[in-house]
């Protein structure tokens, strides 16, 4: 029996059949609120129950006690705000009880029954999510960028984005009907933005020996510039698969999801959306989902124990920092490896992106030589 999504019930908000058209007609009478490409994403995850028990964008309670302690309205455990923002001048023309059309460009996504109109404090939205009020940090710079007002209420969706990926785009009634067809009852989930290096093979293959698959799950949405490109990305870890990994034992699928960059916080919430996927485990290892310097290196894993066990219930697989060491002559960790750190091989992701774009391989105790070859072509051609 696999694991019960968040809130105990997968929400599907995607409308067909006669329903869908009835609502695209009434939509196209209804004034529109633009979406940004997060605001979409989010509402993609939402429609298929990725953000499961969420059936539309917070209201003023939930988006206040999510901030304040990590918590919805009700209790459930929820640590990232799921918000639709707009400008004040168009919030004066809405209204609770009104609906509105969910659009990106010309293209109508949703309807949506306003149930909450409500300023917002962006600074303090900063500094409790992301633990910073600075500018630079690419999560708080998007907060200063969009609207003064938020619109919470539930959605109904009618659209889709185009699907990235198609062949591994799958929802979350998806892979736990793939997870049930491969007999597997426990999964453990490893979230990335980045190419799988040798470190992040050891750690996925670790926890493959406590659990019966791996949901390797690369996140496709919106990442920083200079971060490898999704394409390039899904090339690479395809190839690292058909070489190295049993591929009974592990399934890609990607996460159309968009980077916040919020660490701990977002560490809890990239395992509850697994959790929705059907994952019983979730890897966390060193400064997961941060940037920069703003986060302690092991920040992530201490906020997963201020909830109980029954409150997340999938279960938090916590890894030191992985490294090759050339004295023990494989990769380790500090757990691990008592030898000094002149014998640990570690490169900075800027350095591995350097050597790449210059088309040389990184050291083969660091990136399997197919790989890097893959990721050498892709940066070429992006």
């Amino acid at each position: 029996m696999l694991i019960k999504p968040h809130g105990g019930t997968l929400i599907n908000r995607l409308l067909e059949g006669k329903k869908r058209e009835e609502t695209l007609l009434q939509a196209a009478e209804l004034p529109g609120i633009q979406l940004s490409a997060r605001e979409l994403s989010d509402l993609e995850l939402i429609a298929v129950g990725a953000l499961s028990p969420l059936t539309g964008f917070m209201d003023r309670e939930d988006y206040r006690r999510v901030l304040e302690e990590m918590r919805l309205a009700d209790g459930t455990v929820w640590t990232m705000p799921i918000t639709l923002a707009v400008s004040t001048e168009q919030a004066r023309k809405l209204s609770v009880g009104q609906k509105v059309a969910l659009k990106a460009g010309n293209t109508v996504y949703a309807m949506m029954e306003i149930s909450d109109v409500y300023a917002y404090d962006k600074r303090k939205e900063a500094e409790k999510v992301f633990k910073t009020v600075d500018a630079g940090h690419p999560g708080v710079a998007r907060v200063y960028r969009q609207g003064d007002v938020y619109v919470g209420g539930d959605v109904w969706i009618v659209n889709l984005p185009e699907p990235e990926f198609s062949d591994y785009h799958l929802t979350p009634a998806e892979t736990r009907a793939v997870f049930t067809e491969r007999g597997w009852r426990t999964v453990v989930g490893f979230q990335t933005r980045n190419p799988v290096h040798r470190a992040h093979e050891y750690l996925q293959k670790c926890a493959l020996e406590m659990v019966d698959g791996l949901l390797l799950h690369p996140l496709v949405g919106e990442t920083k510039s200079d971060d490898i490109p999704a394409d390039v990305r899904m090339k690479s870890y395809i190839t690292l698969l058909e070489n190295y990994y049993r591929t009974d034992r592990v399934l890609l699928s990607v996460l159309p999801a968009a980077m916040r960059y919020a660490g701990p916080r977002e560490a809890v919430f990239h395992a509850i959306m697994r959790k929705n996927y059907g994952c019983s485990h979730f890897i966390i290892g060193r400064d997961h989902a941060g940037v920069g310097d703003y986060y302690g290196t092991y920040e992530a894993q201490q906020l997963f124990d201020q909830f109980a066990p029954h409150e997340l219930e999938i279960v938090p697989l916590k890894f030191e920092h992985a490294f090759y060491c050339k004295k023990c002559d494989g990769t380790a960790s500090y757990k691990t490896c008592p030898h000094d750190a002149a014998d640990h091989l570690f490169l900075s992701g800027t350095k591995v992106r350097e050597l790449l774009r210059q088309g040389k391989r990184p050291p083969v105790q660091f990136t399997r030589p197919e790989v890097a070859d893959v990721l050498i072509e892709g940066l070429k051609e992006s």
